[in-house]
């Protein structure tokens, strides 16, 4: 009875929601209730014709329902009442079936299957329509037929030199003998062609010269592809003019005169001549010519290259000190020189920022602040030094035994980055072809603790480079970390330290001095840089990372007989130092559906090995779970590692932590309305230890077992995104929790919210 009831209101509330959207139909004119496309042929052609039909019915959340218009309908026509001008801004209007747009569509998909090869393909259009609810249902069928290929490439051209630039490059082209008959494919070959000739010194060329010619007359499906380049627009039939190979001449550097400039404007500019480049400023050169000269890849007297000048673009973007670039050529008359001007302008130097935030670490509460100056223009070669200082204090309860109850953290960090950085003998052969930076950088930080106190100084120089938007390498040349621990209370030694029937073995690891020496590589690459300016129906994006520390230092002590601490350790000045393998992996990849909805899939995979000098990874470069960026369904540190189930310890976070990490995501992403996005997901993982500990029962990783420790959560979230920054709220509830046995194992089927809840506040998307 009540699953009938229920029933009866869903129903009456969809004949309502109904009722109201008729009210914006206009007679005899019908809702897009659906867009259907068949195909008996070719499955992929259907996923395809998607984004070439013209009209798609209104968006629905998650695919499911369409809100977005049911929040419209809401409203009343009288848009001088607030609320309806709320509600129909909130919502989507009708989308009323159009005869002309889908005639139109039609007529894109078949165009879509001809360009794709398929010649005599036709595309039928039928549209089914339902007087008494006023809806309609557009179904477009695709007959593709038969299918044709390229038999053979014949060039024609009577531009020698460039027929040798296509035949030298032939193994790059995208037209192939055997291949599918396709516009796409002669797009690509053109754009690749026209790319080619701007990077050989042909400044004019457009990919408009570049033609094909088919010939289909052959009474098969093989298709005679011919590619015309045409003479320049000022050849006759008298003058036969061959396309012209242009070169650099003089470079201008115009500074600080804003982009619109004319002879007058330069005339009153100061003016300097560096090694054969000429520097026009107002006031001052913004930064020293030499930076100029380098981030420049061409020279005078050099061949014209289309690529050379994006790289230039590229590396002046770079340059903190200047606020925007344009590179504009010149020819000179009656002759194949180009003069460059490259005009930029100053950015603003220098600026202070000061973040306030507060704190709840589980009902204690606290305060932090930071200071940060900047200076993008340090020595005039768009060096950006960097300046923080920092602090916290919060309040501590629920602690006895110690003198305070106070958490006081502050400290202060310098940075650094330059431009290149990395001495000449060490640059790869084509480094005038990287866009590169150094990064330094010094930080202290004090902790004060009612149970200790703890210092660490961390020095580090890395370098970044890149050839491609795409991907991006780093390199942490120098990476050192010191641990030092001036005191631990009394009460702290002996409850946690010190006790012979609550020793730590792990925990007394890390509150002892240490040096961490790391050198690591990194390597990122997202595709979403390539098309930028076109829907992608697949993005996707990963990074690798790997780091060692303490090898050369503990090659060292093993080849002249260091000596050793009374815990079997090497020292270096009295300091153990860490020694460790780490490697981490992560996956992302983002399946558009439509421009409102997407999936998500995440694949995040660490380990780490201590050995040698090291029983114990630092803490510091151990793995959690747990939190707004893994397993939602669990606080920040609180899940794993494996079985292993806090029994209620005050001082836990240490143990729940490991040397594996294994996350596996999956979100369903959705537009609502204004700026605010749901997105409902799962997710699984865990982390385990490679060894097994005794303060961590249930913890280590087993090739063999290691699925039935996986932990499972689900949830909802809002993302509100305002473009620079997204503010995301996921809420989650356990669904596997492998710290527990039974029932209580699956709080899937016996949920209790108080314990199996958890509610996440970020900034930006979990993956």
């Amino acid at each position: 009875m009540p699953i009938r009831k229920l029933t009866y209101i869903i129903l009456c509330v969809f004949m309502m929601f109904s009722c109201s959207v008729n009210k914006f139909i206009p007679e005899g004119e019908y809702l897009l209730k659906d867009v259907k496309i068949v195909s008996n042929t070719n499955a992929s052609n259907v996923t395809k014709a998607r984004d070439y039909v013209r009209q798609m019915p209104n968006a629905k959340w998650f695919s499911l329902v369409k809100v977005p218009l049911y929040t419209y309908a809401l409203s009343g026509r009288d848009t001088t009442l607030w609320i309806n001008r709320v509600l129909q801004r909130l919502g989507e209007a009708p989308v009323v079936f159009s005869e002309e747009l889908a005639e139109r569509s039609r007529r894109n998909l078949q165009q879509m299957l001809v360009n794709d090869g398929y010649l005599h393909a036709e595309v039928d259009f039928t549209c089914e329509k339902k007087d008494d609810k006023k809806r309609a249902v557009a179904t477009y069928y695709l007959h593709e037929r038969e299918r044709y290929f390229v038999s053979d490439i014949t060039l024609n051209t009577v531009d020698s030199t460039l027929a040798s630039y296509i035949d030298f490059s032939s193994e790059e082209s995208f037209l192939r003998p055997g291949m599918p008959f396709s516009v796409d494919g002669m797009e690509q070959e053109r754009n690749r062609l026209t790319k080619l000739f701007k990077d050989k010194g042909y400044y004019r060329f457009q990919k408009d010269y570049i033609t094909f010619t088919a010939d289909t007359t052959h009474h098969s499906n093989n298709v005679n592809l011919t590619m015309n380049i045409a003479l320049p627009v000022y050849s006759t039939a008298d003058s036969v003019v061959m396309h012209k190979e242009y070169r650099i001449g003089n470079i201008y550097y115009v500074c600080g005169v804003g982009m619109r400039y004319d002879d007058e404007v330069l005339s009153k500019c100061d003016t300097l001549n560096y090694h054969g480049y000429n520097i026009i400023y107002k006031g001052n050169t913004i930064v020293r010519p030499g930076v100029l000269v380098e981030n420049t890849f061409f020279q005078p007297g050099d061949i014209y290259s289309q690529s050379n000048v994006d790289r230039t673009y590229n590396s002046f973007a770079q340059l903190t000190a200047v606020k925007y670039t344009t590179i504009r050529m010149v020819e000179h008359p009656d002759t194949a020189l180009l003069d460059c001007y490259i005009v930029f302008d100053r950015n603003k130097r220098r600026s202070v920022g000061f973040e306030l935030e507060g704190t709840n670490t589980a009902g204690d509460l606290g305060a932090a602040a930071s200071i940060t100056f900047s200076d993008k223009n340090l020595f005039k070669g768009s060096e950006q030094l960097s300046l923080r200082v920092f602090g916290a204090y919060e309040a501590i309860s629920n602690l006895s035994g110690y003198t305070g109850n106070t958490y006081l953290e502050y400290g202060a960090e310098v940075s650094l980055r330059l431009i290149g950085g990395i001495p000449q003998a060490f640059v790869p052969a084509e480094k005038r072809m990287l866009l590169s930076s150094s990064l330094f950088s010094l930080k202290f930080n004090t902790q004060e603790r009612p149970e200790f106190a703890r210092r660490i100084l961390s020095g580090s120089w890395s370098y970044m480079w890149s050839k491609r938007k795409e991907d991006q390498h780093k390199i942490d040349l120098i990476d050192l970390n010191y641990i030092y621990v001036p005191w631990i209370s009394n009460t702290f030694k002996e409850v946690y330290l010190d006790s012979v029937s609550n020793r730590n073995s792990i925990l007394k690891y890390n509150y002892e001095n240490l040096l961490i020496t790391k050198f690591g590589y990194t390597y990122y690459y997202n595709s979403s840089h390539n098309n930028s300016n076109r829907f992608q129906r697949v993005v996707y994006s990963f990074r690798a990372n790997a780091e060692c520390s303490g090898n050369m230092l503990y090659g060292i002590n093993r080849a002249f007989g260091g000596a050793k601490n009374e815990d079997g350790q090497f020292t270096l000045l009295d300091i153990a130092y860490a020694q460790y393998v780490k490697s981490d992996f992560d996956f992302a990849m983002r399946v558009n559906m439509d421009t409102r909805n997407s999936i998500v899939f995440h694949l995040g995979l660490g380990v780490a090995y201590p050995y040698g000098n090291s029983r114990v990874l630092p803490f510091e470069k151990r793995y959690f779970s747990g939190g707004a960026n893994g397993m939602r369904g669990w606080t920040v540190r609180t899940l794993g590692p494996g079985r292993y189930r806090n029994e209620g310890r005050s001082i836990d976070f240490i143990n729940q932590s490991g040397d594996v990490k294994l996350d596996l995501n999956m979100e369903y992403r959705t537009f609502l309305f204004w700026k605010i996005h749901s997105a409902v997901f799962v997710d699984a993982g865990n982390i385990w230890t490679i060894r097994e500990y005794k303060e961590q029962p249930g913890g280590q990783f087993k090739f063999a077992t290691f699925y039935k420790d996986l932990a499972l959560s689900y949830g909802i979230g809002f993302r509100f995104d305002f473009g620079l920054f997204v503010f995301r709220l996921d809420g989650a509830m356990k669904a596997i929790n492998p710290a527990y046995e039974g029932r209580e194992r699956y709080p899937i089927i016996c949920p209790r919210f108080r314990r199996d809840f958890a509610l996440h506040f970020a900034i930006g998307y979990p993956f």
